[in-house]
């Protein structure tokens, strides 16, 4: 442990030392970093895509369009809009501070550290560090061990992309993590889930330290009867088992229905997961496997609890060896079961029945703030109702999961789901410090009742002026103090 605290407060201060001297602050810095991991993601897409297929099997597709292609979006973005989101705000000034001018301006905050997450080892590696580097930051990395062969293969191309002595990876588990929290930052950034977000919020409390905590939660999916079953039911199949097995923070944890229409869309789902994965789904290459024996043997665990194990409708299916589930649907299972009460992160999706879908609100409401929450509907005024009654870090509208392919949109979490948020110019601005800048150019127009000795007078002017009357905005501007001179 005292060698990785060691090797960590050295990462740092060096760090720390090219963070002082100014070298991560001009635009053409920050553009050059964008634009070598541009080059990165295009000239290694091979070796990203074989490194994610031995982490997690995850498919080429996805490996490609869920990760690869979102961080180019991202650098792309961020090339375009840094300079207007580096520029200084104006801001009106007053007349209290008259003559004077007002504006905000985007400060780093120095030296950052980014703590990524094994479903998504490359997008959620790489996506916060083009927020920290287009915001003028230097970064510390670390990617999760639980995905090693995509670590390694940052902690290779990172140095090769972009610059060595601003950006660096520190690989390792439990200890070096340990030894990075630790260390005082000027943010941490962290993915995962929330029980470890509780322990980083626990370090960083230490130092004062602000944190975004990207976590996860159990995101539902409300289907009303009025919807196209089969569109439907291929986007919730798009958004739990076509991304990563269900190992996603913001993949549908669970659907609530109305009894009377759940069998036809457990029937269309069947359809469609049948169509997609084949009859023998542990053997398709479209599906990703789940990342390791801990997690398989957590979801098997699920499975066979006693008030589930009867409610699975299809699928059930798992190789040990391969570290495969099938898609599992589950009918009516237990509230109180271990599945519904914590985040399932796998390809296991209960379906929870009520007598009208507006029952739904109350079933959401009763569980922690998730992440995402997705309707689906053609009623107008009951997607007003979820709107305004559901409380989520997003929310779409018949679809699941694509609101994050927007970089306008913000993406983060509320409650337990996690705190702070990211993408596009939400990324700049949580690496920024918005600093208050007023300008007094002049040592012109001398309120002198604002200054000592007080009197009954300065304070009659003193009032006037901040509530606004003309008169005593003028004697304070001729410098009137309704006595001897201050």
């Amino acid at each position: 442990m005292d060698a990785a605290v060691a090797a960590a407060a050295e990462a740092r201060e060096r760090l720390r030392a090219s963070f002082a001297s100014g070298r991560t602050r001009p635009a053409a810095w920050r553009e050059a970093q964008l634009r070598g991991l541009l080059r990165m993601a295009a000239e290694m897409e091979d070796d990203i895509c074989a490194a994610l297929h031995a982490d997690l099997a995850k498919p080429q597709t996805e490996s490609y369009v869920h990760e690869i292609s979102l961080v180019t979006t991202s650098c792309k973005f961020a090339l375009k809009n840094l300079k207007k989101w580096m520029k200084p705000q104006k801001v009106p000034s007053r007349l209290l501070t008259f003559p004077s001018t007002a504006r905000v301006a985007a400060e780093p905050l120095g030296v950052v550290l980014v703590i990524s997450a094994w479903n998504y080892p490359f997008l959620l590696a790489i996506d916060p560090v083009v927020g920290a580097i287009a915001a003028g930051n230097a970064v510390v990395l670390k990617p999760s061990e639980v995905a090693p062969v995509t670590s390694s293969l940052l902690a290779d191309l990172l140095p090769r992309y972009v610059d060595a002595s601003c950006v660096r990876v520190v690989q390792g588990g439990i200890p070096e993590t340990t030894a990075l929290l630790e260390l005082k930052w000027d943010k941490i950034f962290y993915t995962g889930n929330s029980k470890v977000g509780g322990i980083v919020m626990s370090y960083a409390a230490k130092h004062l330290t602000p944190v975004v905590l990207e976590l996860g939660g159990k995101c539902p999916v409300v289907v009303d009867s009025n919807v196209n079953l089969h569109v439907a039911a291929k986007r919730i199949a798009a958004g739990k088992w076509g991304c990563n097995s269900g190992q996603a923070c913001i993949s549908p944890d669970y659907i609530v229905t109305t009894k009377s229409f759940a069998p036809k869309l457990l029937e269309s789902l069947k359809k469609v997961l049948g169509k997609f994965y084949g009859q023998d789904p542990l053997r398709s290459p479209d599906l990703s496997r789940i990342v390791n024996s801990n997690h398989f043997n957590r979801l098997r665990g699920l499975m066979d609890d006693e008030t589930v194990a009867g409610k699975i409708a299809f699928g059930g299916q798992s190789d040990e060896q391969q570290l495969r589930i099938a898609p599992t649907l589950l009918l009516d299972v237990p509230l109180d079961s271990a599945i519904m009460k914590e985040e399932i992160f796998g390809p296991l999706l209960p379906i929870i029945t009520v007598d009208r879908i507006g029952e739904s609100f109350a079933v959401i409401n009763s569980m922690t703030k998730p992440l995402a929450a997705y309707l689906f509907t053609n009623d107008s005024r009951l997607k007003q109702q979820f709107e305004r009654n559901i409380s989520a870090g997003g929310m779409i509208f018949n679809d699941t999961g694509i609101h994050l392919t927007n970089p306008h949109l913000p993406f983060g979490g509320v409650g337990e789901s996690g705190m702070g948020a990211y993408h596009g110019a939400f990324s700049f601005d949580a690496f920024t410090h918005r600093k208050a800048v007023l300008d007094r150019s002049s040592f012109l127009g001398e309120a002198r009742a604002r200054y000592p000795p007080y009197t009954p007078a300065k304070l009659s002017i003193l009032r006037g002026v901040l509530k606004g009357n003309p008169m005593a905005m003028v004697q304070a501007a001729v410098g009137c103090t309704g006595g001897r001179r201050a």
